[in-house]
């Protein structure tokens, strides 16, 4: 950050918005960097700790009203976190992480201060879609309670790895719950038509929620899987039950997508339906 960065506006401690001479309306997060600076102060490169472009103004705006609610403690220690996440993901963090996030986990801590829990309906799924997410969203958990005193529930770890999968994808929480939720009606239409019970651990299960998950993203990205091979007539011959089933799942995320989706995918799923009706 240039010497010549000022003071626009101190909006606590070690939060403050500042003009760049590049960059025009920045805010600048560092411990300590706002304590006792007037508008129009020129700041002390050394003192500054993250810099957020933020240039959608409706994220900027939304940063700005949420900062007053958190307190500075909480944000010192969001930077923290969040620098944690990044070196664990070997990512580039989006921005609105600083926003989605540090408004989720105050929400949540003050849930908990109310005695109110939240279940996360699809945490297995999750799980199983991210794995390097979910495995960084448990250090989170326990960098809260190790700094902060709090003890997350374990349906928070899922809501924090979405978070985090949403950071370096640049995907919507939105789209990725709507999506982590077909997957979860999917896998349980599966029990329901094959009378089985999912071992949500077991590779085969993993195997098949990646499948679905990159299932959806070629229909987002409008990718195919190929051309249908000799091999469709023979899973459709020896395996019926689960080759039907592949067509009413294909169904289903053409109802829920709204897009086509490749008639190839008729024979992984049928593929992967059959081994976990053979397990």
């Amino acid at each position: 950050m240039p010497a010549s960065a000022r003071v626009k506006r101190v909006l606590n401690n070690n939060v403050v918005i500042a003009i760049h001479p590049v960059h025009e309306e920045v805010i600048l997060i560092g411990k300590g960097i706002g304590f006792g600076k007037k508008n129009g102060e020129a700041l002390n490169v050394s003192e500054v700790e993250k810099t957020f472009l933020l240039e959608d103004k409706v994220m900027q705006e939304n940063y700005k009203q949420l900062l007053p609610y958190v307190g500075e403690e909480f944000i010192g220690f969001m930077d923290d976190l969040l620098s944690h996440i990044e070196k664990r993901m070997d990512s580039t963090l989006n921005e609105h992480i600083h926003i989605a996030l540090t408004d989720h986990l105050s929400f949540a801590i003050k849930r908990m201060k109310e005695g109110l829990d939240f279940n996360n309906p699809f945490l297995i799924e999750v799980q199983s879609l991210y794995p390097k997410e979910h495995e960084v969203a448990l250090e989170v958990v326990d960098m809260i309670e190790s700094r902060l005193g709090f003890q997350f529930p374990i349906g928070e770890v899922g809501f924090i790895a979405m978070h985090i999968h949403s950071a370096i994808t640049d995907k919507e929480i939105s789209q990725i719950s709507r999506d982590s939720e077909l997957i979860r009606q999917l896998t349980q239409l599966i029990e329901q038509e094959l009378a089985i019970d999912l071992d949500r651990q077991s590779i085969d299960f993993h195997r098949l929620v990646q499948h679905l998950r990159r299932a959806i993203d070629r229909v987002y990205k409008g990718e195919e899987v190929g051309e249908r091979t000799k091999l469709d007539n023979l899973l459709k011959n020896e395996y019926p039950v689960c080759y039907n089933l592949a067509w009413k799942l294909i169904k289903i995320m053409q109802q829920k997508l709204k897009q086509p989706i490749d008639d190839a995918e008729i024979v992984y799923l049928t593929i992967h339906l059959q081994r976990l009706q053979s397990s």
